[in-house]
């Protein structure tokens, strides 16, 4: 079977279980599509960034969750690690 072709961010690549959810989800889908690279890119981080599998599936549902109220990035995430952070 096919993966749902569904973009990742910049640095990360979308995770199955994240991809999984998002085609799930008409309304979080089209949220996840309409938002940035870089905003995908902090979704994903913030879901791999997770030590324990019931917090990754946590944030995964708190994705899904966050992008049908609207949000743009993750509530209360300092940011993904892996970008380049400049000197501004």
């Amino acid at each position: 079977m096919a993966k749902t072709a569904v973009p990742g961010g910049v640095v990360h690549e979308l995770p199955d279980d994240l991809r999984t959810a998002l085609t799930a989800d008409t309304s979080a889908l089209e949220a996840w599509l309409d938002i940035t690279e870089l905003a995908r890119n902090e979704f994903i981080c913030w879901v791999e960034s997770a030590k324990q599998d019931k917090t990754r599936q946590r944030r995964i549902r708190r994705t899904v969750e966050e992008l049908n109220d609207g949000m743009r990035r993750p509530c209360c995430w300092p940011g993904c690690s892996h970008r380049e952070r400049t000197g501004r």
